[in-house]
């Protein structure tokens, strides 16, 4: 059987063991002692009473033991045992009810051999009739006469008395158990009432999104009087702190949201007009082969900087709930355009399909779901050596749809794995880019299917990659953005 470690217990259980096996061993200890004390107060008794015995049988000289019995009155269980000075023994006893039994001879050389060099008090044991107590006059070398009262008496009583303290002893144990029992668990009632409190708070998700923190101690819980009380008064105050500081990064980050929203929406206009002049500048065919090459390069870059910016304005209104226009999608369908379209960006790459014979249909925004996948494909594409095989699959698992995109290229650094769909977030050497790319690419992804209510994850180890997006049969509400958060009017 197994015995649960003392680090398992509970405090209540803890507390109970120490006072109660406290108690025990202090009990045990005084029924011990009790116990000594009372046998040596009895055996003193004993001995009183075999000197009465003794003193009784000294007006009766006789030749026997039975005649000596028979002479006088003594109580039941009186042993007296005789050798004269002829040397002949003898030996009787009073039995239980007042008539006088004869020892056998064996008895009777038994005793005489067990007091031999034995004179005053001595304890004899006698074949078929137990322990004695007995006194003895005379010599062990010459007549004597031996006089015992049995020790059962002694023996039986010390057992009725040891045996109700024991009942005694384990029925208030038992009472102690109970009354600590219903102590211990009041007393820690505040106790549960902050470990309940914070149980229900680290249930909470903190890490995004609005959060408000109503869990508190009770205040009949919280008495700053009492040392529990002072932890309850004390998360109180701590959870006071930690939801002001919630309410200050959500202020925060729905400015530095607004004016990611707000900046790239305002940088689509100068960046358009570079665009635009650089193309109206490269018409002129009288510019320099070094001015051509410089706007060229102005050209690209403006390029570039309106695909961040278009990501960055893209992410910030998925963060807040816009964007979607909801609608049957044919993600079967959408795969295998997506996969025409990666073959050709990518031909040194190997592509393939796998879909179930029924088309999969969701509800969802047809355009972002379409840029879910390629961004995928283009992710495996870009951070794969040539020749890798990759992919792509739909199923249906129960109501949901699974998309499944796996690769067996290098694999995912475990050191950026926690980071790969953030912003901004680049890969390691193992899958280092062979293109340039805003860093933004699995972070709209993600964005995008939390839009829709479903997950995304990913599950590398060389040689075998796979991005896996499950999207739920129904689209998530609309007044819930990517982050968990909802939005207001």
């Amino acid at each position: 059987m197994r015995v649960a470690s003392p680090r398992r217990l509970t405090l209540q259980a803890r507390l109970m063991v120490a006072v109660i096996g406290m108690v025990a061993v202090i009990l045990g200890i005084v029924g011990l002692a009790t116990g000594t004390i009372l046998t040596s107060i009895m055996r003193d008794n004993l001995d009183a009473k075999v000197s009465e015995a003794v003193s009784q049988l000294r007006g009766y000289p006789t030749d026997t033991a039975e005649d000596i019995l028979i002479g006088g009155r003594q109580e039941s269980g009186t042993l007296v045992v005789l050798r004269s000075q002829f040397g002949t023994a003898s030996g009787a006893f009073v039995a239980a009810d007042e008539s006088i039994q004869t020892l056998t001879d064996a008895q009777i050389t038994s005793i005489v051999a067990e007091v031999d060099h034995v004179t005053g008090r001595a304890t004899v044991t006698i074949d078929g009739l137990g322990e004695y107590r007995a006194i003895m006059s005379g010599s062990s070398s010459g007549p004597f006469v031996l006089v015992g009262l049995p020790t059962s008496e002694v023996a039986t009583t010390l057992g009725q008395i040891l045996t109700t303290v024991g009942f005694v002893t384990v029925g208030g144990l038992l009472l102690l158990g109970v009354v600590l029992a219903v102590i211990i668990r009041r007393s820690l009632q505040p106790l549960r009432a902050v470990a309940a409190t914070a149980e229900r708070v680290a249930r909470q998700p903190l890490s995004a999104g609005e959060v408000t923190i109503s869990e508190r101690v009770p205040a009949s819980e919280a008495d700053e009087r009492t040392e529990i009380g002072r932890v309850g008064a004390a998360l109180n105050t701590l959870l006071d702190h930690v939801g002001t500081s919630l309410e200050a990064r959500q202020r925060n980050e729905e400015r530095m949201r607004r004016f990611v929203a707000d900046a790239s929406h305002e940088l689509r206009t100068p960046l358009a007009s570079i665009r635009g002049y650089s193309e109206l500048s490269l018409r002129d065919a009288t510019l320099s082969d070094n001015t051509s090459s410089a706007l060229e390069r102005i050209q690209a870059q403006s390029l570039r900087m309106t695909t961040l910016v278009e990501d960055l304005l893209l992410l910030a209104r998925l963060e807040e709930g816009q964007e979607l226009v909801y609608g049957a999608v044919d993600l079967s369908r959408l795969v295998i355009e997506a996969v025409g379209d990666a073959q050709a960006a990518g031909p040194d790459h190997v592509w393939q399909i796998d879909l179930d014979p029924e088309p999969v249909v969701v509800a969802g925004d047809e355009g972002r779901l379409t840029q879910v996948i390629a961004n995928l494909l283009a992710n495996a594409r870009t951070h794969t050596p040539a020749g890798t095989h990759v992919t792509v699959s739909i199923t249906r698992d129960g109501t949901d749809a699974v998309l499944r995109v796996h690769d067996d290229g290098p694999g995912i650094d475990p050191a950026v794995a926690d980071e790969l769909f953030e912003r901004f977030a680049r890969a390691d050497r193992s899958r280092a880019r062979k293109t340039g790319g805003t860093g933004l690419g699995l972070s709209i992804v993600r964005a995008i299917v939390d839009a829709h209510g479903g997950e995304i994850s990913a599950q590398s180890t060389p040689g075998d990659t796979t991005f896996t997006v499950r999207l739920a049969g129904r689209p998530k509400d609309p007044g819930h953005r990517a982050d968990g958060s909802t939005t207001k009017d």
